[in-house]
């Protein structure tokens, strides 16, 4: 192989390696205005965007043991890389349902496992990390909380009752 395709190939791998998600676009329909509008989103949200060759992807995808991404492979490709998929997968999502001239998300790669396009765009519809490890926390001290409230209950009922009896006490002393 020539020493600027190593070279590419190499990039392509560092960058799938290196990043938590790899995402695939046919950006084909994209004019240069909205992908240069798209890599700023992109690169807001913690990723990045690269026009890469599907021979090159073939081969960094066959030498990471990649099964089911063949089909992505098929037409013009731009690899989507970064840390935060959920972010990335919103700004995909919201150019895929542009009126004019959409970018159409071909699929993905999350820890291994291939993603079809539905499934890229469903991740955009997930919470946060943030909020996902709120709602972990909320259910995990729900039923502390609601132990602590009925030791809480408890213990009224065994003060009032002990008033009562103090009251009822009180009342047969004073009628002596």
């Amino acid at each position: 192989m020539r020493p600027e395709k190593q070279y590419m190939l190499d990039d392509i791998k560092r960058r799938v390696t290196g990043s938590e998600f790899a995402y695939f676009l046919d950006y084909t329909r994209l004019t240069v205005e909205r992908m240069n509008e798209m890599r700023g989103k992109l690169r807001a949200a913690g990723a990045e965007v690269h026009v890469v060759r599907n021979r090159l992807l073939k081969l960094v995808g066959t030498g990471l043991k990649w099964t089911g991404f063949e089909q992505v492979t098929r037409k013009p490709t731009a690899l989507v890389t970064g840390k935060d998929d959920i972010a990335a997968a919103r700004v995909l999502r919201d150019y895929a349902r542009a009126d004019e001239r959409p970018v159409v998300v071909k699929g993905g790669m999350l820890k291994g496992a291939f993603l079809d396009a539905g499934e890229v765009v469903a991740i955009a519809d997930l919470p946060s990390r943030e909020t996902l490890y709120a709602m972990l926390a909320g259910t995990l001290a729900a039923p502390m909380r609601g132990l602590v409230g009925a030791l809480n209950q408890k213990l009224s009922s065994i003060v009032y009752v002990l008033n009562a009896i103090e009251k009822k006490k009180g009342e047969a002393a004073g009628s002596e």
